[in-house]
């Protein structure tokens, strides 16, 4: 099992879906967690409930738009403060369907304001720290949409595939940090393809309704254009893989992304 007793952990949309998963994963393997997320103060106080009894050995809650930048530089201040952040998820995103010509200027600056600049400045906060250290790990969060294309989803494609080729550079920029006794310095992008969350369940529900019910046979129908498992991921699964990405022995993987899609990106 990875120990992660001592460090500290950023996971930014931790109040939901994958990024509660993985905050909790790091949690039960010793991480203090730093919640982030758009929430009312009792879900703030819900998820960092649920981290810490996980195992969190502390648990706090940072609230900061992740589309300015001052609210993004006031957040990394403050939990540099409170411990740093030895390891940074960025899993916070935000996504709308919609074809080219119905998209307007507002939507492509939200998203990739969030989905990828809000990322940059993350990174650029915290990867000469985690260089000062020897150790850091940063795990982004892209998409199957930062390895392939889908219609009506321009700007989210657009912002993951950035997420994608940035991590890489950031990967090269800091690959030499630290050393292997000292676990080094890493950054890595997880692309999930279709998974268990709250934002799929209406397309799951209207799916199954055409099977009399059946949810199985409902997401195997709705995952068969693309996924050939045919089967979603459970959001745990992504946070086992980060998991194991801050492990001591993951120290020379970097620069990759890693497709969680029951095969979507192999075809």
């Amino acid at each position: 099992m990875t120990d992660l007793s001592g460090k500290s952990a950023l996971v930014t949309g931790s109040v939901q879906g994958i990024g509660l998963a993985v905050a909790k994963a790091l949690a039960a393997a010793g991480a203090r967690i730093a919640v982030h997320g758009l929430a009312t103060r009792d879900q703030a106080d819900a998820a960092v409930a649920e981290i810490s009894e996980a195992g969190a050995p502390e648990a706090r809650f940072f609230d900061a738009d992740m589309r300015d930048v001052t609210a993004i530089e006031r957040m990394m201040a403050d939990v540099e403060t409170w411990g740093g952040a030895d390891i940074l998820v960025n899993n916070a995103g935000i996504q709308k369907t919609a074809s080219l010509k119905e998209l307007d200027a507002s939507t492509w600056d939200a998203i990739i304001g969030v989905n990828l600049s809000g990322v940059f400045h993350t990174m650029r906060l915290a990867l000469p720290k985690m260089a000062d250290k020897g150790f850091g790990r940063v795990i982004n969060i892209a998409s199957v949409h930062g390895l392939v294309a889908s219609v009506n989803k321009a700007p989210y494609v657009a912002s993951k595939f950035g997420v994608v080729g940035m991590s890489k550079v950031a990967a090269l920029e800091f690959a030499a940090e630290g050393s292997k006794a000292s676990g080094g310095v890493t950054v890595n992008c997880i692309a999930p393809g279709w998974t268990e969350t709250a934002i799929i369940e209406p397309q799951v529900e209207a799916r199954a309704a055409l099977f009399g019910g059946d949810r199985d046979k409902g997401i195997a129908d709705l995952l068969k254009e693309k996924q050939p498992s045919q089967r979603t991921s459970d959001p745990s699964e992504i946070g086992a893989l980060a998991l194991w990405l801050c492990a001591p022995v993951a120290h020379n993987v970097t620069g990759v992304t890693i497709p969680v899609d029951g095969g979507w990106t192999a075809q």
